[in-house]
């Protein structure tokens, strides 16, 4: 989901030897060794970024007149056929405001589905990702031909722009985290997708200018309000861009990403040679990794050989994007700045189209030959 036409350029060639430890283990923060007995304990966490095709955002997914069960369910059944263990599900803070209650009813109604499909959860409650203005309500259509052309911010520039309002998003983050702290259903917590990206081919001239000090003020918080909480599950918040070969060289918001994560996750848009680079930058911190974002073909990042490569490593796998829909992530993230008027040459995201049909059948053979298909994913109910 990292927005920048650049990203692919997420880690630099340059490897240190040896195991790294950051300068102070934070309160409440797993052990190595129970990070350790986390991953050995579930199986290879393989799967997507998903949000149902009818839906642009995270809003629309979620509120009651839109929160779509029947796509839902249809939807996941082919992530199962795939041999799908994992998907990675953005929430809103905008829908613990407006419903609490039948927010969290609906939360458990999807993991109910999933589950029904062998299928575990990874949640995301905030995110610094593409429009910073979110309202409830009706959903604008999306803008023809345009790369993800209504996802939204959580909390957004508003809110994130006043420290002295960051407490405000600590009863979504406890509530949720609260609620669901015990559930096998829920694999992770990915708490906060992407922190600073300033969005710089879309909205980069409404963003906040003080955004990085804004984010990491809020990042540190979140980490915060989840350890009191306690979950079962493990806390991760994704490295997205910068330099990992160095502890030294890390950004103050990497620190905190890296450096509280019970289990390390990173996004990658680029080759596997360069992949394999992020890998080994981030082996030093002796826990369990998961790339929570990739998978854009134009780039060169395709699931082959990366998948095979995650599954030989026992690293955690989350492509970008599932089904083509409102999301047309399809397009590239240049259709910002590019006009499109008809289907790219080359999908972007995305494997299937709406009615179930793959986009490239030879890869979703290629994926359910990584994954052992739906007999794997059947097995794991």
């Amino acid at each position: 989901m990292s927005r920048l036409n650049w990203i692919g350029v997420l880690c630099v060639l340059f490897v240190s030897a040896g195991s790294v430890a950051m300068a102070a283990e934070p309160v409440g923060r797993w052990s190595v060794e129970k990070a350790r007995g986390w991953h050995q304990a579930k199986p290879w966490l393989v799967g997507c970024n998903y949000i149902p095709s009818t839906a642009i955002n995270q809003l629309e997914m979620w509120q009651a007149d839109t929160f779509d069960l029947e796509t839902i369910d249809r939807e996941l059944g082919w992530a199962q056929g795939l041999g799908f263990s994992s998907i990675r599900v953005f929430l809103h803070h905008l829908l613990w405001q407006q419903d609490q209650e039948g927010f969290l009813k609906r939360v458990d109604q999807f993991l109910q589905v999933a589950d029904r499909h062998g299928i575990g959860v990874m949640f995301v409650p905030l995110d610094d990702v593409w429009d910073p203005f979110p309202q409830l309500g009706k959903q604008r259509a999306p803008k023809p031909h345009v790369h993800n052309s209504g996802w939204l911010q959580s909390p957004g520039a508003e809110l994130l722009k006043d420290p002295a309002r960051h407490n405000e998003l600590e009863g979504y983050i406890k509530g949720v985290l609260t609620r669901f702290k015990n559930d096998r259903r829920v694999h992770a917590w990915d708490l906060y997708n992407e922190p600073a990206n300033p969005n710089r081919s879309s909205y980069g001239d409404r963003e906040l200018p003080d955004k990085e000090q804004k984010s990491l003020m809020l990042l540190q918080k979140v980490f915060g309000w989840a350890r009191e909480v306690n979950p079962s599950q493990p806390l991760t918040c994704g490295a997205w861009i910068g330099d990992w070969s160095d502890p030294e060289k890390l950004s103050p918001i990497e620190q905190v990403q890296i450096g509280q994560s019970d289990v390390i996750s990173f996004h990658t848009y680029s080759k596997l040679d360069q992949v394999k680079k992020c890998v080994e930058n981030l082996r030093r911190y002796d826990r369990p990794i998961i790339c929570t974002e990739y998978m854009a073909r134009p780039n060169g990042s395709t699931f082959d050989p990366i998948l095979g490569w995650f599954k030989e490593q026992q690293v955690g796998a989350y492509n970008w994007g599932f089904v083509d829909g409102k999301s047309q992530t399809i397009y590239p993230w240049d259709s910002w700045t590019k006009k499109y008027t008809a289907e790219p040459p080359l999908w972007f995201h995305d494997i299937f189209r709406r009615d179930g049909s793959p986009y490239l059948a030879a890869e979703v053979e290629y994926i359910k030959k990584v994954t052992g298909g739906v007999t794997r994913a059947r097995s794991r109910r």
